[in-house]
């Protein structure tokens, strides 16, 4: 029986894409070039700054300008943190789902807290949510299981009776190697190079409300 629901943020929960890319835009601009379609920068939303400097400018961290764009792009993005966000589409039905029947749900996100904690308030979330944890809020990120074992324990529920769900490939990893049943949100951010049948997920979504047929 599932008892708690995990969620990655961005491209589960929330539509973070806009304001990433925004940003990404905002830091192109700043430096002469063109902005670029979000249907462009979609895919790589839930790749952090690596996946979103690599498509914006073609960098990597092996590149020497890496940290002062990451920190460029940063700043970017903490001015615009909720200009477009919103959740997605059948999530606040959701949540109030599994809240009507008493099951507690959390975020295990690889943002640092100092993005997740005023994003959730900004949705209004922060004092629902049960557990957030986010990408510094343990030694290791996912793909290691350790951040949503730690929401487990916050939640006091154990790992086997959690579910989490996420649209990349580390989040499923996590998910097993926490013993949690791992479902992948396939109207999340996933690109062309994603191949998610390969990733040993329990289950699929492509909207949040197929989420209660695994409850």
């Amino acid at each position: 029986m599932i008892r708690a629901v995990l969620f990655d943020l961005d491209g589960t929960l929330a539509d973070t894409a806009l304001d990433l890319g925004f940003a990404l835009n905002e830091q192109r601009r700043r430096h002469n070039l063109p902005t670029l379609p979000h249907e462009h920068i979609r895919p790589y939303a839930s790749h952090g700054t690596v996946g979103l400097l690599d498509v914006g400018f073609g960098l990597n961290p092996d590149n020497a300008r890496f940290p002062e764009m990451r920190q460029e792009y940063l700043e970017l993005y903490t001015a615009n943190l909720c200009r477009f966000t919103c959740l997605f589409e059948g999530m606040t039905e959701t949540l109030n789902t599994l809240e009507q029947r008493g099951i507690a749900w959390g975020i295990v996100t690889n943002k640092p807290e100092r993005f997740t904690n005023p994003l959730m308030a900004a949705l209004g979330l922060e004092k629902r949510a049960a557990s957030i944890i986010s990408g510094d809020t343990c030694a290791h990120p996912k793909p290691h299981p350790e951040p949503l074992l730690c929401a487990s324990r916050e939640i006091a529920v154990s790992p086997q009776q959690c579910a989490y769900v996420g649209d990349a490939e580390r989040d499923i990893e996590a998910a097993i190697a926490a013993g949690m049943l791992p479902i992948i949100a396939r109207y999340g951010y996933l690109g062309s190079d994603d191949h998610p049948e390969e990733w040993g997920a329990r289950g699929s979504i492509e909207h949040p409300a197929e989420l209660l047929r695994f409850l």
